[in-house]
């Protein structure tokens, strides 16, 4: 019971840690797509 405890927070712990890297990609994708829309005029 104590390793499925330990194995389930280590696998939130990796969601979390995906989760943050996701959200960085799509702000970094939406910095880049609004500066080339800047860029166009």
């Amino acid at each position: 019971m104590q390793t499925l405890q330990h194995s389930y927070r280590g696998l939130s712990l990796l969601f979390e840690l995906n989760w943050d890297r996701l959200l960085f990609l799509g702000a970094l994708g939406a910095g880049l797509a609004m500066g080339a829309y800047l860029n166009s005029f």
